[in-house]
């Protein structure tokens, strides 16, 4: 089983702009987007300021976030990665499998990724990670370099959202046409 130490909040920028965004298009009507909760076990508390700070998984997670924007389902993870070389192990199978599953049930998947030391976002489509997954399990590289991402999944603030993914996902069913 899976255990939780809490040492600090991995990835917690990324997050809370992607809640953030979420919240805006809610309030556009443009999508609606939930954060997927994982559930765990509280093991040991700090009962003065009200935290857990060791906790087990209770089960696998699917992916971070869930939900549709203008009818089409949604799903993507949220990763960061401070250098300029994404593992791809930082994905695990489940969750690759469920990003599989949710498009061939015709949702889109992608992955959010932050390469902070750049101050770079940017949206990964599925089968674009899928094909860094496939050249490791021909014994290539078991990680993707910055360089090798298309400039054009570049996300940036726009229109007053702090994380415009709607323009990734926008291009991702362009060319899925």
């Amino acid at each position: 089983m899976s255990s939780w130490n809490f040492k600090g909040l991995r990835g917690s920028m990324l997050e809370e702009m992607v809640n953030r965004t979420n919240e805006q298009y809610r309030k556009k009507g443009l999508a609606l987007i939930q954060k997927v909760p994982t559930p765990i076990i509280p093991i040991k508390f700090n009962k003065e300021y009200r935290h857990i700070t060791l906790a087990y998984f209770e089960q696998k997670s699917t992916v971070d976030y869930i939900g549709a924007v203008q009818g089409l389902p949604v799903c993507f993870d949220a990763k960061e990665c401070k250098t300029d070389s994404f593992p791809l192990i930082n994905v695990h199978q489940h969750q690759i499998q469920f990003m599989a599953d949710f498009e061939r049930q015709k949702g889109i998947a992608f992955l959010l990724l932050y390469f902070s030391g750049r101050g770079f976002f940017y949206y990964l489509r599925f089968f674009e990670f899928c094909q860094y997954v496939e050249r490791a399990e021909r014994g290539g590289r078991k990680r993707f370099k910055f360089q090798e991402l298309d400039p054009e999944y570049e996300l940036k603030q726009k229109h007053g959202i702090f994380l415009h993914y709607l323009e990734g996902v926008q291009k991702d069913l362009l060319e899925r046409d």
